[in-house]
């Protein structure tokens, strides 16, 4: 019985050490893998009339939540802007709230976060109400979105403080949202292309 019981054990610490084992080689591919794969930022669509260093369309525009929204090179502004183009029906939109205004927090010193939609008034007031977005400047246009070519959400555009464009794209995720603002301190329109022209170099 003694035999028995010591021939399990031994087979039993024997497993637990190959399963320690190839969990460590595991992690290890894992870690090579994140070094071998570029940073995902926002997707950047390509498109003819939104490049980066070019002024962006000026518009002036009331805010659903108080006070009048101004962009472009006609308006120039003390800190960037952040445009978030969202809809109050997008699932993503709405996970993706709590990052965008605690960004916005973080990065108050030089960052304006305006939201941006177009639709039904009522509806986004209430969705302003129960997503708790008084503080933040949210407007309404669906000029503004065309002007802009919006086709997808959620969309982010970032602005210089003098009305140009920094950098622009679709915001799924935080790490899309941080990567837009990563490529204003890279000087790039987007981190794609400043990893792409790193590689080329």
């Amino acid at each position: 019985m003694n035999t028995t019981l010591l021939v399990a054990t031994t087979i039993s610490w024997g497993a637990i050490i190959a399963l320690a084992i190839t969990v460590l080689a595991l992690v290890r591919q894992v870690g090579l893998l994140h070094e071998r794969i570029s940073p995902a930022g926002a997707l950047s669509i390509d498109k003819q009339s939104l490049r980066a260093g070019e002024p962006v369309p000026s518009f002036q525009l009331p805010s659903l939540t108080g006070g009048n929204v101004t962009l472009g090179a006609d308006f120039p502004q003390a800190r960037c802007t952040l445009l978030f183009f969202l809809s109050e029906t997008c699932p993503v939109c709405k996970t993706l709230l709590p990052v965008l205004t605690s960004v916005a927090k973080q990065e108050q010193s030089w960052l304006n976060l305006v939201f941006a939609s177009d639709g039904d008034k009522q509806a986004h007031l209430d969705f302003i109400e129960r997503r708790q977005l008084q503080a933040f400047p949210y407007v309404l246009s669906m000029e503004l979105g065309v002007a802009f070519e919006i086709g997808k959400l959620p969309y982010g555009v970032l602005i210089e403080e003098n009305g140009k464009l920094i950098s622009h794209g679709l915001v799924n995720t935080r790490e899309h949202l941080e990567s837009l603002i990563e490529a204003r301190r890279l000087g790039a329109p987007t981190v794609q292309t400043f990893m792409a022209a790193q590689t080329s170099a």
